[in-house]
């Protein structure tokens, strides 16, 4: 599994916490994508989405589109992008 990690840098001009059920369900129809998490820091002007691959070869081949959401959710929701990575999942444990 793989997975990328977006930072972002809020304001107080932020337009929302989390993103929409509809730029969700966007990456979620991205091909390989498993999830997606939002993460918002408490005290901090700071935000993380970590989206979730099956492969290697989907966080590629989705590069460009995952890229076209992320700018138009930033635009849109009046947050600057502050950096975008890739990393591979070498551990999961996700308790029931």
């Amino acid at each position: 599994m793989f997975a990328r990690i977006s930072t972002y840098k809020t304001s107080p001009d932020t337009v929302r916490e989390a993103p929409t059920d509809d730029i969700i369900a966007r990456v979620l129809q991205l091909p390989g994508c498993k999830g997606i998490y939002y993460l918002k820091g408490k005290e901090t002007n700071k935000a993380l989405s970590i989206t979730l691959w099956d492969a290697e070869e989907a966080l590629v081949a989705t590069r460009q589109d995952a890229t076209k959401i992320r700018e138009e959710t930033s635009q849109a929701d009046k947050t600057q992008i502050v950096s975008v990575e890739e990393f591979e999942v070498t551990a999961e444990n996700l308790k029931q």
